[in-house]
């Protein structure tokens, strides 16, 4: 009689584990096997961000209290965050764009809207130059060259600059003149849409084994997500920064994918088919300030191809905004026939 117990109760303990192991993997199996939130990389995936929990819970570290004052002495702006117990000056000494980023976002101004150019002729050089790539001879002031809505009154005083490396090698008085400036006829400076400008020269460029061209990528050509290139200038390296670089830097960035970049975790739909984005959603390597017209080139066999030109960002290297470039592939036809009515 105890055999036929004992049997009955391994048969019964036996059923007991396996019931057992099927409910655990039943209820828990699941729940591991789900991916885990995090960086933003598949683009397959739809993203639906709230606005809320897509600042709080990509930028834990911003400051949740900001408090404002007009210094009694002075009349002038200040701000405190809880991050820093001191008043500081907005837009002056130990401001950064950075700062100015971030107490945006804390008072729940997560996106630009509307902007108003800065009339340059109101500013004063105070011995430095953002002009990198292109830039006006040095005799020249800026309200000489710059005129309110952004006419040129002095055409013949821009210069490019080819074959250098570092700015202190520019020779104010060489280069190639521009003869003209021929900008997108639909380019809209509410969203950068239709974001480039052709420069006519004056005189040919001479080929050399420092100076060459770049090749436009073909119509059908579509560099897939993921895929290595460099953009270069001579921008800021750190959006703190008031001056450029004077040597030339550059920096690897992968392709990503329009739909993800137009989720609601990165530029919520701001991207226009002439647009594409590149970088990192960690935010290691961007393009920055004084880096605008610069070239995004990508490497098709053995010749690099103009894939993109550095048109706008949030921020300069920020989690989740990577930067935002003019896509060349669709001013093909404009490049083409702007160029040819050159010639008449």
């Amino acid at each position: 009689g105890w055999h036929r117990w004992a049997v009955l109760g391994a048969l019964g303990l036996l059923a007991g584990v396996s019931i057992g192991s099927w409910l655990l993997v039943l209820y828990l199996w699941p729940a591991a096997s789900q991916p885990v939130p995090g960086i933003l990389e598949d683009e397959e995936m739809t993203w639906n961000c709230s606005e809320a929990s897509d600042e709080e819970a990509l930028h834990p570290s911003l400051p949740r209290t900001v408090s404002f004052r007009i210094n009694p002495e002075e009349f002038l702006l200040e701000v405190q965050v809880r991050a820093r117990p001191d008043w500081l000056l907005v837009c002056h000494e130990g401001w950064s764009a950075a700062l100015g980023v971030q107490i945006c976002r804390s008072l729940g101004h997560l996106r630009l809207t509307h902007h108003k150019a800065v009339n340059l002729s109101d500013i004063r050089l105070n011995g430095s130059r953002e002009f990198a790539q292109l830039s006006p001879r040095l005799e020249g002031l800026l309200e000489e060259v710059w005129q309110p809505s952004f006419r040129l009154s002095r055409l013949s005083s821009w210069r490019v600059h080819v074959g250098l490396v570092s700015h202190s090698t520019v020779r104010p008085h060489q280069g190639a003149v521009v003869e003209r400036i021929i900008a997108h006829p639909l380019y809209s400076a509410q969203n950068h849409d239709y974001d480039l400008a052709l420069l006519q020269l004056r005189t040919p460029l001479h080929f050399s084994d420092t100076v060459g061209a770049v090749c436009l990528p073909t119509e059908e050509q579509a560099f897939p997500r993921g895929s290595q290139c460099w953009v270069s200038g001579w921008g800021h390296t750190d959006p703190s920064h008031t001056h450029s670089s004077d040597t030339l830097q550059d920096t690897v960035v992968p392709l990503l994918s329009t739909q993800l970049c137009n989720s609601s975790c990165v530029y919520s739909g701001a991207l226009t088919p002439r647009m594409l984005c590149a970088g990192y959603l960690d935010g290691r390597a961007d393009a920055c300030q004084g880096d605008s017209g610069g070239p995004l080139v990508c490497l098709d066999g053995d010749t690099w191809r103009l894939v993109g030109v550095v048109s706008w960002g949030h921020g300069c290297a920020e989690p989740n905004h990577p930067g935002v470039y003019s896509k060349v592939a669709e001013f093909l036809d404009w490049i083409q026939d702007t160029a040819q009515n050159s010639l008449h």
